[in-house]
């Protein structure tokens, strides 16, 4: 498991290849489906926050209605032959859900994940840069266009949304991307 900081609330473990539920080790082939949870988290001063962690369900389980509580995030998998080269579990999709889904999140680690998976979707040429942005506390806002919606929606303002610029150094960049690198790669 790796952490933005030592600080950070941002903590995703690697697949364990078991499921959550079953506790049945999963073989090449099988297919599963991984989560991420929020869970709550209280240090030794009794301090609480709200990590994300990732649990991976076999297939049996989550059709039989097996569900994490506190469900975040999910995509499907399937556990890779040994020697198998790494791929990428996730499509398009799945990286623009959760991309969605962390509009309205404010922890720091999360703005970080968001930011990065902009840059991503960037790249991918899923999100287009528009400008910038700043707001009443000086903080630098990236608005940006979502490139599928601007095909099927002619209003120009239709599917923008704003990216709060944590203004990572190259290191954390560095981190974030390796933690996001865990969380969607296909190695159990």
């Amino acid at each position: 498991m790796t952490q933005f900081n030592s600080s950070s609330t941002y903590q995703i473990d690697r697949p364990s290849g078991q499921c959550a539920f079953t506790g049945v080790t999963m073989t090449p082939g099988d297919r599963y489906m991984a989560t991420l949870v929020e869970h709550e988290v209280v240090d030794d001063k009794g301090a609480s926050q709200w990590v994300l962690k990732r649990a991976d369900i076999s297939m049996e389980a989550w059709e039989r209605g097996d569900r994490p509580e506190r469900l975040f995030s999910y995509w499907k998998g399937v556990v890779p032959e040994p020697n198998e080269k790494k791929k990428l579990f996730v499509d398009d999709e799945v990286l623009v859900n959760l991309f969605r889904r962390l509009e309205e999140d404010e922890a720091a680690d999360r703005v970080a994940f968001r930011f990065v998976l902009a840059l991503i979707l960037m790249r991918k040429k899923m999100l287009k840069y528009e400008g910038m942005e700043s707001d009443e506390q000086s903080r630098e806002w990236w608005v940006m266009a979502h490139k599928a919606a601007a095909k099927h929606n002619p209003e120009p303002d239709a599917e923008r949304t704003r990216v709060l610029n944590p203004r990572l150094d190259e290191d954390q960049i560095q981190q974030v991307t390796s933690q996001l690198g865990e969380v969607l790669q296909a190695e159990l």
